[in-house]
């Protein structure tokens, strides 16, 4: 497992976000190191989707303060993206009228990239998913939920992300999917990628992270290794079965 450098690439500080009187956040602070795997565990209504999209520089929040590398973020998603965030959102968001090679290759819309590049990373993207190179002319709305969730994260891929957001990979998805999708992720992760993973399933989310933090009505209650949240009694009665 890879240790968190010194300084963050990803530290969100202080961070509250309301619905109107509702603070869905309530002064987050978390960070995820170069090469780390980070996960947020908690229950429906805790706030995890927030913070993925906060964390994505989707949503402002009211108070506190988003770093990448060390300097703020304005909040802005193309800026997000250009600074090195890549968000595979819960629900996918494709463009599910257009085919598999598309949507990925919408994954490069920032910046001039070159032709012969996004070839590139499009092979890329399908050695990690052989499934996508076979569907590559489908529509996607033709395609099984885990197959779609491939190409979500293919997308975000394509602008290669410093670090890779993802919000509840394992929904709705058949456990053989579901072992696919991690797989791959867990092959990310050691090519030193850095992953932000917020999933409801416990077990799941800790076999492929470093760290975790449990979130609760819109703040932090336990964090720590995996194996120090694998011990709290919080953790294990809640989410372990144990």
């Amino acid at each position: 497992m890879s240790q968190a450098q010194e300084r963050p690439l990803l530290e969100a500080r202080g961070i509250v976000y309301r619905y109107g009187a509702i603070n869905a956040l309530k002064g987050v602070d978390l960070h995820v190191g170069r090469g780390e795997a980070v996960c947020v565990i908690g229950p429906n209504g805790a706030g995890k989707t927030t913070l993925a999209r906060v964390a994505g520089g989707l949503y402002r929040p009211a108070k506190g303060t988003l770093l990448v590398n060390g300097r703020p973020l304005s909040r802005r998603p193309h800026e997000a993206v250009a600074r090195g965030i890549g968000s595979v959102l819960e629900g996918r968001h494709l463009f599910v009228e257009q085919n598999v090679r598309t949507n990925l290759e919408l994954g490069c819309y920032h910046g001039n990239v070159p032709k012969q590049v996004v070839e590139e990373r499009l092979e890329r993207v399908m050695d990690l998913f052989p499934v996508l190179r076979k569907r590559a002319d489908q529509q996607t709305s033709t395609m099984s939920g885990g197959e779609q969730q491939m190409v979500a994260v293919g997308r975000a891929l394509m602008a290669e992300p410093e670090i890779l957001i993802l919000d509840e990979p394992s929904m709705g998805l058949s456990p053989k999917i579901t072992g696919e999708v991690f797989d791959a992720l867990a092959a990310l992760r050691e090519s030193g990628l850095s992953i932000l993973l917020i999933e409801q399933n416990a077990p799941l989310a800790f076999e492929l992270a470093d760290r975790g933090y449990l979130l609760r009505q819109g703040e932090v209650v336990v964090e720590g290794s995996i194996e120090e949240l694998t011990n709290d009694e919080v953790v294990r009665s809640a989410y372990l079965g144990a």
